[in-house]
């Protein structure tokens, strides 16, 4: 069976609640994990790991991962979704790598990191400042885990499925131009295979799975450099400005400059 493509409408979800089962899915957004009560498994590919009380774990994009509870005791967790836009800086670490080990034990988790999730999880729709407020704590939690990973290539995770090896190398080669039949030749799949992966799994096709990362991408620099729009869509693989324009309204409703403003306008 394959696993559950979720496709989140937002830039940030955070919520605080009691955890339990969930089955294998994957998303292109950066999921934070930091359990408050009781014990947690994690599951990424093939790996269980362990998790009790105030450990704190990061799920990288594109990765696909389940949540199992065996314990009789409920557990509880703060589970935050970032979507790229919010990576700035890490961007590429993030969609490129993964951590070895993704849990990072209670002893050594940051007092800032636990801050800023509670501080995210106060924010509200009506404050004037959320969309800078939810972007400065996502980086202050980037800031504060990723020194404690040690990172390998995504392409290694369960290089032999299908899902990772499609992934990892859009990853690698979006910014790019390439079609689905050279990338199909170069994983050594038809192109037919490849086209049943983005209907089944991500509910998209080819192209407009491609042009969501690109979008991503550069919106990340948007909101994370100085970069000008035209250097933004150019190296984040858009052929031309028209279509990166045509994507980015048929998704945030209005122009990239007023997307930009509309964040350094909260600062």
């Amino acid at each position: 069976m394959l696993p559950h493509y979720e496709d989140l409408k937002k830039n940030l979800e955070i919520f605080h609640g009691k955890s339990g089962h969930i089955r294998p899915h994957l998303h292109k957004s950066l999921e934070c994990i930091y359990v408050t009560e009781g014990t947690l498994e994690l599951g990424i590919g093939q790996e269980l790991y362990h998790m009790e009380k105030h450990d704190f774990a990061m799920v990288f994009p594109e990765l696909i991962h389940h949540y199992q509870v065996f314990d009789q005791n409920p557990c509880r967790e703060i589970c935050l979704l970032s979507a790229p836009p919010l990576f700035g800086q890490y961007h590429q670490t993030l969609q490129k790598s993964c951590p070895q080990i993704p849990v990072i034990p209670s002893s050594q988790v940051h007092s800032d990191i636990p801050y800023a999730l509670y501080q995210l999880l106060d924010i509200t729709s009506e404050n004037e400042h959320a969309a800078a407020l939810r972007q400065a704590y996502t980086q202050i939690i980037l800031a504060r885990a990723l020194p404690h990973f040690q990172f390998v290539d995504k392409s290694t995770m369960d290089s032999d499925d299908i899902i990772y090896r499609v992934v990892a190398y859009i990853a690698a080669h979006f910014t790019e131009e390439f079609s689905l039949t050279q990338m199909a030749e170069n994983l050594g799949y038809s192109p037919y295979a490849l086209s049943r992966v983005f209907s089944c799994t991500f509910h998209c096709n080819f192209n407009a799975y491609l042009n969501n990362i690109r979008l991503d991408y550069a919106c990340s620099l948007l909101l994370g450099t100085d970069q000008t729009i035209t250097e933004a869509f150019e190296n984040a693989g858009f052929g031309s400005q028209r279509t990166f324009n045509r994507i980015f309204r048929e998704r945030y409703h209005m122009s990239p400059r007023d997307y930009r403003n509309s964040y350094s306008a909260d600062t």
